[in-house]
């Protein structure tokens, strides 16, 4: 080894012992005959001490280094006098006595520091230096450390890890696939998986009752800041199983996680129904570490002449508690936030409860002050309360409303990312209409078990089936969900059928998995975790790139290598590909 100690782990223990350290140069300060350096590795930091007056090959060396040079130093541990309690290492120096430049650096285009003046664009370009600092490093250590506990508490459950293929078959159903041209097979096409869930239920017809990996999946569709076009999942499936036990399973690796990782206890993980999920929050992945639970008023508005509530097929608010005291100008910038395009509300209703105990709203002219005591009432309000109300289709609405409570409880303080409020989502329907291509699509995906007492409103009232699945929700963010699979070959005919599948086609797509059901399928279910998003929740994040060593941009671009790119014609000719313009 080059050195003999990282630039985190000496302390006053190692006092008179002659080490050698190998690091980058963080900065330097020359105080004439003293020249200080600090040296880092991923470990930490450690000050070195050069005395120039003493060594004139020292000073020279010292004088000369620059940032980000890459060196390594000999010299003896000695207590600092001046001790930094911040440092694991500020209680002592290095005492510099021999230096070797391994490499020396161009000025770094951005500080590698904690707080750096770097760009989102420029880092992202520069991301092997973007990596050297600090806050990225904890990051990719904490998912390191995740992914370890993962595996030691499925391992400890009975699950095996096996590894799916890559390159496999493209299906119509679910986001776009990325698909990679065959030059043994010109004109056919491998895709990527957007997940192994067809393996995985072929090796519980295998006889593999537990399997887990923590695999790559990739998905062609628009980006934001929880989601990229290449992703990781903690992907599991089980044999011989409920619903309820695939729920006790992983409800049991997520209170593993959060106690071995950040110490915390979350207890039982609460449950709720898909239905009551839209009705009281308009989401089916609602942030319950505050209340503001929707409250329904058609009962209670309708009937008294005005219009937009008469009209209105749902009539929906919450109550911001405390907030009476908000001015018309704070309101007025609330409806227009909520004008905007990606939102769409055309006017928001609001009612004050005064500290003084009489109510005011907006609508004054239509409901007297015994009639906003019934809202006051439905709301249960109390004085300094402020209502606020929509009002439209319900669907639509139910969303409108759940962007107004998260706008509310963010500037309200409520949504503290320390704070770790579980959810499981459960009894979600098993199809949901598609107005553009006119015929239903699995809400989850095809392979998802109706409840059993459903099945027989598949051909009568198809979107009042409900499925057999499940979704873990972390403070107001899907972390993943799954469900109790189709194990019967009649069963995924028919649902083929309900999704719009000639015979043909299912056996075209699937004809494997079919096949695969007529030896012996048992009874199976799972689930799959982002864990992307699951690290960027511990590490208190609000994009997943941050916990990726090498992610891509909005765009779906890395700019770092500049791809996607274009390939030569020789390639695009042994692939049997023609461009068009």
């Amino acid at each position: 080894m080059l050195r003999t100690h990282t630039c985190g782990e000496l302390n006053i223990k190692h006092l008179g012992e002659t080490v050698t350290l190998c690091g980058w140069v963080q900065k330097s300060r020359d105080l004439g005959g003293t020249t200080f350096i600090d040296i880092r590795d991923r470990y930490g930091l450690t000050q070195l001490v050069f005395n120039t007056d003493t060594d004139a090959a020292l000073r020279e060396t010292s004088r000369g280094l620059g940032r980000e040079f890459v060196i390594r130093v000999t010299g003896k541990v000695l207590e600092r006098s001046n001790k930094n309690p911040k440092m694991s290492t500020g209680e002592i120096e290095i005492a510099v006595s021999g230096i070797e430049i391994l490499n020396e650096a161009k000025l770094p285009p951005f500080l590698i520091e904690d707080e750096t003046d770097g760009g989102e664009e420029l880092r992202a370009k520069y991301r092997y230096l973007d990596l050297r600092r600090n806050p990225i490093r904890n990051n990719l250590v904490l998912r390191h450390k995740m992914s370890q506990e993962v595996r030691k508490y499925l391992d400890g459950h009975g699950f095996i890890e096996v590894e799916t293929p890559v390159l496999i078959k493209s299906t119509p159903e679910g986001a776009r696939d990325f698909v990679v041209p065959s030059r043994m097979n010109p004109g056919e096409f491998y895709a990527l998986p957007q997940s192994p869930q067809t393996f995985k239920q072929l090796l519980m017809v295998s006889g593999f009752d537990r399997y887990f990996q923590l695999v790559k999946c990739f998905r062609d569709e628009d980006l934001r800041a929880d989601r990229q076009p290449e992703f990781t999942q903690i992907d599991c499936e089980m044999s011989f199983i409920t619903q309820e036990d695939v729920l006790n399973i992983f409800e049991g690796l997520t209170r593993h996680l959060f106690k071995a990782v950040k110490g915390i206890d979350i207890g039982i993980v609460p449950r709720m129904d898909y239905s009551d999920a839209m009705r009281l929050y308009g989401s089916d992945k609602p942030d319950i570490r505050f209340g503001m639970q929707f409250v329904e008023l058609n009962d209670v508005v309708k009937g008294k002449g005005f219009s937009i509530f008469d009209n209105a097929e749902l009539v929906v608010g919450i109550n911001a508690k405390g907030c009476a005291n908000y001015t018309r100008k704070q309101i007025d910038e609330l409806t227009e936030w909520l004008k905007r395009p990606q939102i769409g509300v055309t006017g928001m209703i609001y009612c004050r409860y005064n500290t003084e105990g009489d109510l005011k709203s907006s609508v004054d002219k239509f409901y007297s002050e015994d009639e906003l005591t019934n809202w006051a009432a439905a709301f249960e309000a109390e004085p300094g309360d402020l209502m606020l109300v929509l009002a439209g289709k319900t669907e639509k609405v139910r969303k409108q409303l759940n962007e107004l409570r998260l706008e509310m409880g963010n500037r309200l303080g409520l949504r503290d990312k320390n704070t770790f409020a579980p959810l499981w989502v459960l009894d979600f329907p098993l199809l949901e209409w598609d107005e553009e291509s006119g015929r239903y699509h699995a809400m989850h995906h095809p392979f998802t078990s109706p409840k059993p007492e459903d099945i027989n409103m598949l051909d009568t009232a198809p979107g009042e089936v409900r499925a057999n699945a499940y979704d873990l929700v972390i403070n107001g963010t899907e972390i993943g969900g799954g469900s109790i699979r189709i194990h019967d070959r009649a069963l995924q005919s028919l649902m083929f059928k309900h999704l719009g599948f000639s015979p043909e086609e299912a056996q075209k797509q699937f004809g494997f998995l079919l096949d695969a059901f007529e030896y012996g399928a048992p009874p199976h279910g799972g689930l799959a975790f982002g864990l992307d998003r699951l690290v960027s929740i511990f590490a208190g994040l609000d994009s997943i790139r941050d916990v990726i060593a090498f992610p891509k941009n909005n765009s779906g671009r890395d700019v770092m290598i500049d791809t996607p790119s274009t390939i030569s014609e020789a390639q695009m000719n042994e692939l049997k590909i023609k461009t068009t313009v």
